[in-house]
C-alpha cells in the first residue's frame, strides 16, 4: 500500500496542477505515479523537465526509449516502471515477447538494439560503470557518441521513477508485467 495519498487534480498543490493535468490528459487519468509526485511540486516538476528535454533534443525514438525503460525498471527491481513501460513499449511497436525478452536480456531480433541496452543494464547495476568491450560494441553496432551519452539521461530519468516508486510504494493501478 502507498506510504502516501495519491492526488486528484483538485487536491493537488496548486503548483503540481498543471503539470498534472497534462500528464492526466495524455495518459486518460491521472496515474498513482503522477498523482504521488504532485505531492512535491519540485518532483512532478523534474519529471516532466526531464521528458520534456527528452522530447525536445533526444535522438533515440519511441521504441528505444521505452527498451531503455524496461531495462533500467528490471534491474532496478521495479514493477511499476516495468508494468508501464510493458504498456509503452507494445504501444511503441514492440511485442510482449520482446518486452520479456529485453527485461531478461537475451534479446535475439535486433542486434544494435542488443548492444544499447546491455549499456543500460550495465550502467544501472554498477552505478554508471560500463565495461570499454561493451561500449565499443555500442559504436561497432552503429550507436554513435551523441547517442551513448545521451543513454545516461534516459537511465537517470527511469532511475528518478524508479527510486520514487520504491520510496513511496506506488500501487500499481496498471496492468502488471509478465512475472519473469
Amino acid at each position: 500500500m502507498t506510504r502516501i495519498t495519491v492526488h486528484t487534480l483538485d487536491s493537488a498543490p496548486e503548483a503540481a496542477r498543471t503539470e498534472l493535468g497534462a500528464l492526466a490528459q495524455q495518459f486518460g487519468k491521472v496515474l498513482n505515479i503522477h498523482g504521488a509526485m504532485a505531492h512535491s511540486p519540485v518532483v512532478l516538476q523534474s519529471y516532466v523537465a526531464l521528458q520534456q528535454v527528452i522530447g525536445d533534443y533526444g535522438t533515440f525514438d519511441a521504441r528505444t526509449r521505452e527498451a531503455i525503460a524496461l531495462v533500467v525498471g528490471n534491474v532496478d527491481e521495479c514493477s511499476y516502471c516495468q508494468s508501464a513501460h510493458t504498456m509503452g513499449a507494445k504501444a511503441a511497436g514492440l511485442t510482449l515477447e520482446q518486452t520479456i525478452a529485453i527485461r531478461q536480456g537475451t534479446i535475439d531480433f535486433d542486434p544494435k538494439l542488443a548492444a544499447l541496452l546491455e549499456l543500460a543494464r550495465q550502467s544501472t547495476a554498477n552505478k554508471g560503470s560500463v565495461k570499454d568491450d561493451a561500449w565499443q560494441e555500442g559504436l561497432d553496432a552503429g550507436w554513435t557518441d551523441v547517442e551513448l551519452t545521451e543513454l545516461s539521461t534516459h537511465i537517470a530519468l527511469n532511475l528518478f521513477t524508479n527510486y520514487f516508486n520504491h520510496l513511496v510504494d506506488t500501487d500499481l493501478d496498471i496492468p502488471a508485467a509478465p512475472h519473469l
